[in-house]
């Protein structure tokens, strides 16, 4: 996992994508759409537009509010927009490596904005800088807009033909001066919807971003779908073989990563957390006094835990939505001073009481133990912690930034020996069918390699984070 870490030490999310097709304030809408997806990434941002001749964009790191100012979008302000927030899993965090991707080709100008991680970047690029490609960044990204110029022809031709030669994970947005494109890989890793918004079309990887703008939800991108929107129109094709469709949804976006008001994969987010929470009431009972989240991705989960028990539900932690991007730090000594300054424990409600904790997931370990000393010192009796997951045991190829084994403290050590780190009096992980048994049917739809090993598609030893930084600072 890289070291650019939240200051509680949670994975780093997904990208971010947003965009809206014919309406008089896309460029602002976007912006909305983005500022909604921020927790999907917050390394850099960017919103590319087109006028239907050129297409202007600006890129830069840092937050949303920060790097696009009202001047940003007065300068892009067009009818068209597609619109990117990053946290980097290929490429190191660079303003090069931000999105949209702008290039010009024999086609025309072209915008990309991408969420996933593919498994043969470094195939397709040695292939093509074999034969005189020019990389400017270190992205897959790039790559997939290379593929694109081979073809020779406009994007949406014969995007299709070009797309089946990816492999690995994609959310797609592609802006033309003509067209707005979006498309998902043949397994459906990522999120990706369709909405509507007084007669102009938005794409967005959560449906929360849909409800910023006022549009309505209208559906979910198909895997191996991808759909075309020009004026006035809207055409959906299916570019990947039947044979080759098969759903694989990322199931850590349900248990992490999606904003619980979003709508993912058919399901509502914050209804599927209070189901894992109950299942692990289940399955892992314990007598205690007071169920405290972690906030807050522990917190839909800790209601159903608590429901489910019957044991009471109270904020054992106040969490400080200030800190800012100061505190994300490099070092494990500065990410546990991070973890201090933004969750504060409330000693009257955890003082003398046995108390069991929820959280999403425990991928490293050193944060999680430092968050519970904080309970510990505040006067907790008895820690019983509850982890909404299974043990993260395998590296994530499709996006998650966690893609070496030895980063993983499931991986390298048993439970008991977990539970002696962290300082608990119990551990209880969720079982992988009683995750299964939680979201939408059926259950082989959805990706659990982190935790089974159970790759759909096999991936690449060269291909890492950093596989593509040759002479570069690796940050």
């Amino acid at each position: 996992m890289s070291d650019q870490h939240d200051p509680t030490g949670r994975p780093r999310e997904a990208c971010g994508l947003f965009g809206i097709y014919g309406h008089e304030d896309a460029v602002y809408n976007t912006f909305l759409g983005l500022y909604s997806l921020q927790h999907r990434g917050e390394e850099s941002c960017g919103i590319a537009s087109t006028n239907g001749t050129e297409i202007v964009s600006h890129r830069a790191m840092g937050l949303v509010s920060d790097a696009l100012t009202p001047e940003v979008l007065a300068g892009l302000k067009n009818r068209v927009a597609i619109g990117h927030v990053r946290y980097s899993t290929t490429g190191g965090s660079r303003l090069e490596n931000a999105q949209p991707f702008v290039a010009a080709y024999s086609g025309g100008p072209i915008a990309l904005a991408h969420n996933g991680n593919l498994v043969n970047t470094s195939e397709l690029r040695r292939d093509y800088e074999r034969h005189g490609g020019v990389f400017q960044t270190t992205t897959d990204t790039e790559v997939i807009v290379h593929v694109i110029a081979k073809s020779g022809v406009s994007a949406g031709e014969h995007l299709g033909e070009c797309l089946n030669a990816l492999k690995g994970s994609y959310s797609l947005l592609i802006l033309t001066p003509r067209e707005m494109i979006a498309a998902r890989d043949p397994h459906g890793y990522r999120p990706l919807s369709l909405g509507e918004l007084k007669g102009a079309y938005a794409v967005a990887s959560e449906t929360c971003a849909l409800r910023q703008i006022g549009a309505r939800y209208v559906r979910d991108i198909e895997p191996g779908e991808m759909i075309r929107i020009t004026d006035g129109d809207l055409e959906s094709h299916r570019f990947a073989p039947r044979s080759e469709i098969r759903p694989q949804h990322c199931i850590f976006e349900l248990i992490y990563f999606a904003r619980p008001d979003s709508m993912v994969f058919g399901q509502n987010v914050h209804e599927v957390r209070k189901k894992l929470g109950a299942q692990l009431a289940r399955e892992h009972p314990v007598e205690a006094d007071v169920v405290v989240p972690i906030p807050d991705g522990g917190n839909s989960a800790a209601i159903g835990y608590s429901r489910e028990s019957g044991i009471p539900l109270d904020y054992g932690f106040i969490r400080n939505h200030y800190i800012g991007r100061t505190f994300i730090q490099a070092s494990q000594a500065q990410r546990s001073i991070g973890v201090a300054i933004k969750l504060s424990p409330v000693e009257e409600v955890v003082r003398g009481k046995r108390v069991i904790v929820v959280d999403d997931s425990i991928v490293r370990g050193t944060t999680s133990r430092a968050k519970l000393a904080q309970l510990r010192d505040a006067g907790a009796r008895e820690l019983h912690m509850r982890v909404t997951c299974p043990p993260h045991c395998h590296p994530c190829y499709y996006g998650i930034d966690f893609q070496a084994k030895r980063e993983l403290i499931a991986a390298r050590s048993p439970l008991e020996e977990i539970r002696r780190f962290l300082k608990l009096d119990s551990l209880g992980y969720l079982s992988v069918d009683g995750m299964l048994s939680c979201v939408k049917p059926p259950k082989e739809n959805y990706c659990a390699a982190c935790f089974t090993g159970e790759y759909a598609v096999p991936p690449c030893a060269e291909d890492g984070k950093f596989s593509l930084e040759v002479g570069a600072e690796k940050t």
